[in-house]
């Protein structure tokens, strides 16, 4: 008599199930939207990660208040073989 509730699935009007996928489309094509304007960065970006690296092995970074560190080049990250993953 008793149903588990995962048996139990609400029914949604055409309408709703309509306005469903219409926003899903919409979603998907300001996405991949943003891909590409990414994907267009990426040189740039590349660029921005190598400034990055210099002035911390240069300038170093602020540790805390006005204290400085230096990065050593052993310590820094080595770059992923991996197409760079932004998230939004």
């Amino acid at each position: 008599m008793s149903k588990r509730v995962q048996d139990i699935k609400p029914r949604r009007p055409k309408a709703a199930l309509a306005w469903l996928q219409e926003n899903i489309a919409e979603q998907q094509q300001r996405y991949k939207a943003i891909v590409k304007e990414m994907d267009t960065l990426a040189p740039a970006r590349a660029k921005w990660y190598q400034e990055f690296l210099h002035t911390i092995q240069t300038r170093g970074f602020n540790v805390t208040g006005d204290m400085r560190r230096k990065i050593t080049k052993a310590e820094l990250p080595r770059q992923p073989k991996r197409k760079d993953r932004v998230v939004f």
